[in-house]
């Protein structure tokens, strides 16, 4: 399953959400949500600095990742930011195809 990373901070709003749940109860709502999607929750943390939270998920498709991000979102008390990954042995295969580009600006 393809794996993602979630950056998240809480707006004023969200936070006092936070404070009412918990923490525990942020990460098992989190688990729920990931869960409805056909994913898997890898590791969940909060953090000091510009996110809030940072959280690894298993997703089945980037469908699912779009709207568990949007579903989120849509909420008004969280931003977020979610990045695809690959795994090394990916990346050693997109290195391996050819690939015709022309560089802007190059012959």
């Amino acid at each position: 399953m393809p794996k993602y990373l979630i950056q998240a901070s809480y707006t004023a709003e969200g936070l006092k959400g936070v404070q009412k749940d918990k923490a525990s109860g942020r990460k098992a709502a989190t688990i729920k949500a990931v869960e409805s999607v056909g994913g898997r929750v890898e590791s969940f943390y909060y953090a000091l600095g510009s996110d809030d939270v940072v959280i690894m998920v298993d997703l089945p498709d980037n469908v699912s990742a779009a709207a568990l991000s949007m579903t989120a979102s849509a909420s008004g008390l969280i931003r977020s930011k979610m990045t695809a990954l690959l795994m090394v042995e990916e990346v050693d295969k997109a290195l391996a195809k050819r690939v015709s580009f022309k560089a802007p600006g190059r012959r």
